[in-house]
């Protein structure tokens, strides 16, 4: 790991094991009480595992939800009570699973799309849930008492598969990103008439490729979105959105791109409440990036705070900050585990200890040779656009690299 600013480090904790597929989703418990430190993660192996922080501070498997999904679970999102998970399938279903004491139970399965449904989440007072899939359309679903679910309205504007949908921190604001390189922002209005209010980089600053994954930061005044162009791109909103248009969309504009920091498609992408911004890619890595403070800058800018080489074995899928402890990180990846890391300071003997240890290495011929093939592997790496998420090429193929 490159230590960028020499203070900071992300240091792993702990790795779970216990999928057996790929781990496409994370999502933390969003209360304290009771439940600190729960994780939901979903899997290829149709099964979304229950996290548990323990005693001894270690996090152990407390549920395994399975039995319900036919096929791959591809997200999975906390209510904001945290008593209820959301989790979409491949099936063609989302799942509605309710927490009772240390138990979990599916209470309702949403029906609807034609076919996968890639993203699941709900809005800030939990009465909304957004659903997105492979057949180009978002579903709009109302809870209602006794665990009942309707939808209110189905989304049309995308192109092609919409992979991610994201409801803005405390508006009934709704964005959602696709495999037709588009941003959109969605809002009511009125009678349950959703309609999209912006085409994000309509301009020319909108991505070129497709776009995965978008997180807000805690104010809702700026957005990042990450894609398959291998950049993360800032979107800010100048004046306060609930007071720029009635339905209180507002309106955003491209504030930077964030290039060169990763060489194969960025999966995920999480504002902490910190202000912190993780990414996780095709390459293996996890970047972290902050506001750069330099004066001399008219427009806001931001720097790259830590690089984590081979974060995973294989594709990191996700990175989700903890939304109670913000130096807490959860990651996921095609190699089938999750591990929790913290941001924390490094001090001055372990700096020393890592130099020492960099100039040793570079005097090994054999250390320079992983150097070379490190800088090389991704040349033989295609890009990975949509082919992961085809049912026909779950299981990838390793890419062998002779050392010589």
């Amino acid at each position: 790991m490159e230590l960028l600013d020499g203070e900071l480090e992300l240091r792993e904790i702990q790795k779970l094991e216990g999928h057996t597929d790929r781990v496409w989703s994370l999502a933390w418990n969003p209360t304290g009480t009771g439940v600190a430190g729960m994780l939901a993660s979903c899997s290829g192996d149709k099964t979304v595992r229950i996290w548990q922080k323990g005693p001894s501070g270690s996090w152990d498997c407390s549920a395994v939800l399975e039995d319900t999904h036919t096929r791959t679970v591809r997200s999975c999102a906390w209510s904001p009570s945290g008593k209820l998970l959301a989790t979409a399938s491949f099936d063609g279903t989302t799942a509605i699973w309710e927490r009772v004491g240390g138990e979990f139970e599916c209470v309702a399965t949403l029906e609807g799309h034609e076919n996968e449904v890639k993203s699941v989440s709900w809005n800030a007072s939990g009465s909304l849930l957004a659903t997105c899939a492979r057949d180009k359309t978002v579903w709009i679903w109302e809870a209602q008492p006794g665990n009942e679910f309707e939808c209110v309205s189905v989304l049309q504007g995308h192109t092609q598969d919409v992979k991610m949908v994201q409801w803005h921190p405390f508006l009934d604001v709704l964005v959602s990103v696709g495999y037709d390189n588009s941003v959109k922002v969605w809002t009511e209005d009125g009678d349950d008439d959703w309609h999209c209010v912006q085409t994000l980089g309509e301009a020319g600053s909108g991505h070129t490729s497709t776009v995965w994954a978008l997180s807000f930061n805690s104010a809702g005044d700026r957005m990042v979105t990450c894609s398959d162009d291998l950049t993360l791109k800032i979107w800010d909103t100048s004046q306060n959105p609930s007071e720029t248009s009635g339905d209180g969309s507002g309106s955003w504009s491209h504030l930077c791109t964030l290039s060169g920091y990763h060489d194969r498609t960025i999966f995920s992408v999480h504002w902490s409440r910190d202000g912190l911004i993780a990414s996780g890619a095709a390459d293996d890595a996890i970047r972290l990036f902050t506001e750069s403070k330099d004066r001399m800058v008219d427009q806001p800018s931001y720097k790259m705070l830590v690089k984590r080489e081979k974060a995973h074995d294989m594709d990191v899928n996700s990175v989700q900050w903890n939304l109670k402890e913000p130096k807490l990180l959860a990651s996921a990846s095609d190699d089938g585990t999750i591990k929790i890391w913290e941001l924390s300071e490094v001090s001055k003997v372990d700096n020393f200890v890592q130099s020492h240890h960099l100039l040793i290495g570079f005097c090994q011929p054999q250390v320079v040779n992983s150097i070379g093939l490190c800088t090389l592997a991704p040349l033989f790496m295609s890009s990975s656009r949509d082919v992961k998420e085809s049912e026909l090429l779950d299981s990838k193929v390793p890419i062998e690299v002779f050392d010589t």
